[in-house]
């Protein structure tokens, strides 16, 4: 069964192979990442575990068996909110693992980073994407958002804190 994981150092190979596996099937749904983010990931990488050690991100991988089969972030989070963004590797997709990963990155979001709003982007495209957020109680927002110059939708989710 998948685990969520917390992002680690030791996960930088793993994560790599799961981009450069992936790579065609996410530029389907998402702007590409270009081919320097592969070239200079190491860098890349200790930035992630930074930004996470100094509270502003919170970033987490779903690994099975020491394989990367999706990303799940929480990013800019301050008073009480972060945005969501996430990616599930093809072989993995339509096992429901992309809303299962959500729901317990909710968890985390009100018992350890002290969390009560997400809001999250999605590529009018993504489709897949934008079906995850709806259904893990994700409410569209009038926003109309920009994603390296695709048109996408806004979405928002608030979350009650655990008694």
């Amino acid at each position: 069964m998948p685990e969520l994981q917390r992002l680690r150092p030791d996960h930088a190979p793993a994560v790599l192979a799961f981009e450069k596996a992936n790579r065609s099937f996410f530029a389907a749904s998402v702007p590409d990442r270009g081919d320097d983010f592969f070239t200079d990931y190491p860098p890349r990488h200790a930035a992630l575990l930074a930004e996470q050690e100094a509270g502003v991100c919170h970033f987490h991988v779903l690994v099975e068996s020491g394989e990367v089969l999706g990303r799940f972030n929480l990013m800019d989070a301050a008073e009480g909110a972060a945005e969501l963004g996430f990616r599930l590797a093809e072989k993995a997709t339509g096992r429901g693992l992309a809303t299962t990963a959500v729901h317990d990155l909710f968890d985390l979001c009100r018992t350890r980073y002290g969390l009560t709003e997400l809001r999250a982007r999605a590529a009018v495209r993504n489709t897949a994407s934008r079906a995850v957020l709806r259904r893990t109680g994700f409410v569209e927002t009038a926003e109309q958002v920009q994603l390296n110059g695709e048109r996408g939708l806004g979405f928002i989710r608030e979350l009650i804190q655990s008694r």
